[in-house]
């Protein structure tokens, strides 16, 4: 006998489920972690985690955590997890699971089809580690205005790997527009979960073309950070605390290009006073190494975005004691020592080359090297 829901046989409702994009670790902390992926279809979904170590992913139950807000699961096709109470410095193992909701008519009338996860049957689970403010050393790459160029992104970040780096950080214009979420992921982010994404977190510095496109103000839903719905933030690892601000657009906000929508230089001003805070956490003071992530630099253009970078940042970041500041934008390397505008060297990344940083209690050393591993330039800093 067929089994009906309304006029409609179940069957023919029943669908498969595949997770198209992800997962990727966003908003790492000491404390938490934020998984990220997509389904094809509208689902509910949760993580399992299991401590780091040989024993199989099944030798026990693994706690879930799910996709709540105010109470309720959500129901969607973007899935974004944090899972909290996590301690720092320490690996864990999870899966993913998506389970496809065909109908929903209220919370008492559901109907579910198939689920998709991750893989642990064929494969080792995937894992991450927690940051850790106490740790002597850390290692992390830095790589700038890729726009979609996969070669170049593949070439670029070879080192980063689970276990021999800590992070990625993305300083901008990683994409040339933000028009669909099949831009960004088709442009870098699809290869970048191949490459590492899955294991080792990613941190976002959001570049002018990133303010590009319709799709621009779903960008935080998509790489969510500690501070909110902010995308400027900090986070601590090891003896580096780092500051990523967000410097929108590079041209005045009448400018006839934004079609009345963008409100940057507001925007760069609230970042203005968040600043003059983040300098006084306790997590700042006490790093050795102190490091400023922007798109646009301050300097080297007379450009409106690069004139309220200088304006609205600089002043509390002067006397600060910043290590250095890295940034992109401009398509061309410029190293600039400290001077009368700025008291730290603001490092100009080029759109083919990646900065591959290591610091310990002897120094922070950046590596400048093109696409073919080949070492360009060579910096080191002392600690604070």
């Amino acid at each position: 006998m067929a089994v009906f829901w309304g006029l409609i046989p179940l069957w023919a409702l029943a669908q498969d489920i595949r997770i198209t994009h992800g997962p990727y670790l966003q908003a790492a902390g000491e404390n938490e972690m934020t998984l990220v992926w997509t389904t094809d279809v509208d689902a509910v979904s949760w993580v399992e985690l299991a401590p780091g170590g040989n024993d199989s992913f099944y030798a026990r139950e693994r706690p879930a955590f799910y996709q709540m807000k105010d109470g309720n699961r959500v129901v969607g096709r973007l899935h974004k997890i944090t899972v909290p109470g996590l301690v720092g410095g320490t690996e864990y193992r999870y899966r993913v699971f998506s389970k496809a909701v065909l109908r929903y008519e209220g919370q008492s009338n559901v109907l579910y089809g198939h689920t998709a996860s991750t893989d642990v049957y064929s494969r080792n689970p995937l894992r991450f580690r927690t940051l850790d403010a106490g740790r002597t050393e850390i290692a992390f790459t830095v790589v700038n205005d890729i726009h979609g160029r996969m070669d170049d992104l593949r070439a670029l970040t070879r080192n980063a790997v689970y276990g021999s780096e800590d992070l990625v950080i993305f300083n901008g214009d990683m994409v040339s527009e933000m028009e669909d979420e099949t831009v960004f992921f088709a442009g870098f982010m699809d290869e970048a979960v191949k490459l590492f994404a899955s294991e080792v977190p990613v941190f976002y510095a959001r570049g002018n073309h990133e303010t590009r496109g319709k799709f621009n103000v779903r960008f935080s839903s998509y790489f969510p950070t500690n501070n909110g719905d902010k995308l400027y933030y900090s986070f601590r690892q090891g003896p580096v605390h780092f500051i990523v601000l967000d410097a929108g657009e590079d041209k005045p906000d009448s400018d006839i290009e934004y079609s009345g929508l963008s409100q940057f230089d507001a925007y760069r001003s609230e970042q203005g006073e968040w600043l003059k805070r983040e300098l006084q956490s306790e997590s700042f003071r006490t790093a050795g190494y102190r490091l400023v992530i922007v798109h646009i630099p301050p300097v080297d253009s007379d450009w409106h975005g690069a004139v309220e970078v200088r304006e609205k940042f600089l002043p509390a970041l002067n006397s600060a004691g910043i290590t250095a500041m890295f940034c992109g934008h401009t398509h061309r390397y410029n190293y600039l020592e400290p001077g009368s505008l700025h008291d730290f060297p603001v490092l100009i990344n080029a759109p083919n080359t990646a900065l591959e940083v290591r610091a310990d209690a002897a120094g922070m050393t950046v590596v400048r090297k093109d696409t073919d591993g080949k070492e360009l330039n060579r910096f080191h800093y002392p600690a604070k």
